[in-house]
């Protein structure tokens, strides 16, 4: 049977791919796995404890509805209260997803048909590319630059381009590369997308993961920016819930009703005792994510400075949990490593995995990123493989 164009079109997932590369390796080899920003403690006790209550009752365990428990919705907009000083209604300006990354596909199918186009950072998160190919849009890529702090020079967009586009991708704190933004720069982005109607898709899972006093701003404390703004957050990242699959959209009430309309037609909403865990953790103890932010902030030191003892440059963010790093030239003077070549070889000498940075596209090429979510005792233990890297000549790794 033939697959349908949409399928044809789609590529392989890059992590899944580099996933049997791993596993290849771990036949082998003991592997630190810095290669994915998967956190690697539990989430606050008093989560769990919500959950297994909740689990208990045998009414919870049936289809939970569409739009989530008001419950859920309500403890979503109390947190954008004290978090961001947004005001959002829980009955049309918030509906709770399955993870985040559900959502961000499912928007694109929500508004985007064949001809019109997404506009997409690179490097980027791959799902913002993969919607728009499901729903059988175009892209177009707009670069973020080192010598522009990894900020989109929006203006650069061409004028044929923007005449097609629908809507336009931002993520900060930035995934890969740590950047941040202020409201200055999301003030700006609002001004964009309303004059060229286009529709603002800000994914925020990084905001609580910060450091050195920094506190990450929400694109929708832009006044007016409700109008033409949607915002995906997630509990992944603030309450170390990743497998747990919580997140949320937030902002303009027509697109977060597009939005669950094509949820309810592919999804049946999330299970009832992971809705209530949800809202415990979303009034979390903001010192239980200082003292994990800490650990964080911890592990990166340790990995700059490993990173350093084999030529690489590279500094702690203020945000995220990872580090973007260019990759060293080869010894014996030749041109640079593709950043997936250079990733095999720590992985085949070191057995340590890191991201290689064409994951996230083109301009991620000659990068790597490297997430401090292992135990603190297995960085330490990169630390010290990493002294005993050596770049091999060209000749010698081939």
């Amino acid at each position: 049977m033939r697959h349908s164009h949409r399928l044809a079109n789609l590529p392989p997932y890059p992590f899944a791919r580099w996933a049997e590369h791993v596993a290849h390796a771990q036949r082998k080899l003991d592997v630190i796995r810095l290669d994915v920003g998967n956190p690697d403690a539990a989430p606050p006790d008093e989560v769990i404890e919500t959950l297994c209550r909740s689990a208990r009752h045998p009414d919870h365990h049936g289809y939970p509805g569409y739009r989530g428990i008001p419950a859920l919705r309500h403890a979503i907009a109390r947190y954008y209260e004290r978090r961001f000083g947004v005001t959002l209604d829980p009955e049309s300006e918030v509906v709770p997803l399955i993870g985040s990354k559900e959502g961000l596909v499912n928007l694109a199918l929500a508004y985007l048909d064949p001809g019109d186009v997404a506009l997409v950072p690179d490097p980027g998160y791959a799902p913002y590319q993969r919607g728009a190919i499901l729903a059988g849009a175009e892209l177009h890529t707009f670069p973020l630059l080192p010598e522009r702090d990894f900020l989109p020079d929006l203006d650069a967009i061409p004028a044929r381009v923007l005449d097609q586009a629908v809507l336009i991708w931002l993520n900060y704190p930035n995934n890969p590369t740590g950047a941040t933004a202020d409201l200055d720069f999301f003030a700006r982005a609002v001004d964009f997308a309303r004059r060229h109607e286009l529709l603002l898709c800000h994914d925020a899972p990084y905001a609580d993961v910060t450091y050195d006093g920094y506190r990450a701003p929400s694109v929708l404390q832009v006044p007016g920016a409700s109008e033409v703004a949607i915002e995906f957050n997630s509990l992944s990242k603030m309450a170390n819930m990743a497998g747990w699959r919580v997140g949320m959209a937030v902002g303009s009430a027509p697109v977060v009703q597009a939005l669950a309309r094509v949820k309810s037609n592919v999804d049946s909403g999330i299970f009832h005792p992971l809705q209530e865990a949800a809202v415990e953790a979303l009034s979390a103890d903001p010192a239980w994510i200082t003292e994990r932010n800490a650990i964080y902030r911890e592990r990166l030191e340790i990995l700059v400075d490993g990173l350093r003892q084999i030529g690489i440059e590279a500094s702690c963010p203020r945000a995220t949990l990872y580090l973007w790093a260019p990759i060293p030239a080869p010894s014996g003077g030749a041109s640079a490593w593709t950043s997936e070549r250079f990733a095999q070889m720590l992985l085949d000498e070191t057995g340590i995995a890191v991201a290689p940075g064409s994951f996230f596209g083109d301009a991620g090429q000659g990068f790597i990123r490297v997430s401090a979510t292992a135990p603190t005792h297995r960085i330490e233990e990169a630390r010290r493989r990493l002294q005993t890297f050596e770049r091999p000549t060209p000749q010698t790794a081939i």
